[in-house]
């Protein structure tokens, strides 16, 4: 029987925006084919990304750092549309934050790439990041979170955050700890595809994925079943996707 047999919502919690899609795109568009309420929580608006070069000439130099939060979080909430995942939340704002404490964001605490396809911690990390973030803090947020989506069962990454950046280890970190601590089943998406786990194979699912990342358009681009990420690296589209019970 499927770990997702007898869940009648799932709520999926992603680091940045476009991670909901990259990583869980597909599973998204099939658990929603199948009659499931999906939502998502995404920690941080993925504040330092790359623009894709030359795709967006009306960026301002000036306050670009607002305009493209604003774009980030349009790009979100049209993939979650795409993909029948409803409105986002935010890590800190309503209803993710802990009662009685004022709204707050979490920053995207960087990356460096450590080897080829492994990233580790930045070494210029604001005191407003996730990773900087006091714990207690932000695992009664993802409970506040957790409770108002009232889901079966939630979604996240495994322990070494896909690819090793420190805000996905961070989210696999205090969302194991929300979901104990409201008593809700937790889910790792495997990074290893050798991995033992309920393995799923969502190639039907592609026109839809591949529609959902279109919205991402200040990260990456679609070219066929690959996504080109700003950086230039080549990555083929998630439609094989392993999940197992967190640990």
């Amino acid at each position: 029987m499927s770990v997702f047999a007898d869940a009648g919502r799932v709520l999926f919690v992603h680091a940045h925006p476009d991670d909901e899609t990259l990583a869980t795109g597909a599973l998204i568009a099939w658990l929603v084919s199948e009659g499931v309420e999906c939502r998502v929580l995404t920690a941080t608006r993925g504040e330092r990304g790359e623009l894709v070069a030359g795709r967006f000439p009306e960026a301002p130099t000036e306050e670009f750092a607002d305009w493209f939060v604003a774009r980030r979080e349009r790009e979100l909430a049209g993939a979650l549309r795409e993909l029948g995942a409803g409105d986002p939340m935010f890590l800190g704002q309503a209803p993710a934050r802990a009662p009685g404490l004022p709204p707050r964001r979490y920053a995207d605490s960087g990356m460096r790439w450590v080897r080829e396809g492994l990233a580790g911690p930045a070494e210029d990390s604001g005191p407003d990041s996730l990773t900087a973030a006091d714990p207690a803090e932000a695992i009664a947020d993802l409970a506040a979170g957790i409770t108002a989506a009232a889901p079966d069962l939630v979604v996240t990454y495994d322990d070494a955050g896909g690819y090793g950046h420190p805000d996905h280890v961070r989210v696999h970190e205090l969302t194991k700890a929300a979901c104990a601590e409201v008593g809700v089943p937790m889910l790792e998406v495997l990074s290893d595809d050798r991995a033992e786990g309920e393995w799923h194979d969502l190639t039907p699912w592609h026109p839809k994925l591949a529609a959902a990342l279109e919205h991402h358009q200040t990260q990456i681009t679609v070219d066929g079943r690959d996504v080109i990420h700003s950086g230039g690296q080549r990555e083929a589209m998630q439609l094989r996707t392993g999940v197992r019970a967190a640990g």
